[in-house]
């Protein structure tokens, strides 16, 4: 019986080994095969991204109140404070056997108008708001100034 395990053992060693040689044999016959197959192409560099714009932070909504059909069409537009009105509007709108009305909350945007002179009549440019940065340097400046006055 020892004979036969140790024949067994022996002939799966060698089924093995024929099965590696067989898979080297394979990436024998693949290498040949780079010399006919295409030569990869170069990847190209890659593109600079663009900037993307900051949106305008000075954008400012306004809550109202929007009293709306069943097809999502604004019917009436109340101030924020009158909520009460709004729902009074949209009961009125939906009795029995109609489609509901409904009121929710809106966004839109505050159109500022532009400042009047009322000497000249024109519109007046608004005043940028000095940055931290402009800020700084005005506070030196000052500072220089006083120095030389003392001085």
């Amino acid at each position: 019986m020892a004979k036969k395990a140790t024949k067994k053992k022996a002939s799966t060693t060698a089924k093995k080994a024929t099965t590696k040689k067989k898979a080297t044999k394979k990436k024998g016959a693949d290498e040949g095969d780079d010399a006919e197959a295409p030569k990869k192409k170069k990847k190209k560099p890659a593109k600079k991204r663009k900037s993307r714009a900051a949106a305008d932070a000075d954008v400012r909504l306004r809550i109202f109140w929007g009293v709306f059909n069943h097809q999502m069409k604004r019917v009436a537009l109340y101030e924020f404070n009158q909520r009460k009105a709004a729902e009074k509007r949209a009961k009125e709108l939906s009795p029995e056997g109609k489609p509901p009305h409904f009121v929710q909350k809106v966004k839109e945007e505050v159109i500022e108008e532009p400042e009047i002179d009322p000497e000249t009549g024109e519109p007046v440019a608004p005043k940028k708001k000095a940055t931290k940065k402009k800020a700084a340097t005005k506070k030196a400046t000052k500072k220089k100034a006083a120095k030389k006055k003392k001085a």
